[in-house]
């Protein structure tokens, strides 16, 4: 995702979980997903145009 938000799958029950801002697990729900698929696409952004500048 980001340097800061992960997304984790359970290999053995499929459960997923995303960290939060305090870097604890949350479940991760739609809502939670589609937060972070916009702030990997800002993070992605940002990154590109940092690269560009550079």
């Amino acid at each position: 995702m980001t340097l800061h938000i992960k997304e984790y799958k359970c290999i053995h029950c499929g459960k997923q979980v995303t960290t939060d801002v305090s870097g604890n697990l949350s479940t991760l729900t739609p809502e939670l997903q589609d937060i972070n698929k916009t702030l990997e696409n800002i993070f992605q952004k940002r990154h590109r145009a940092a690269e560009h500048a550079a």
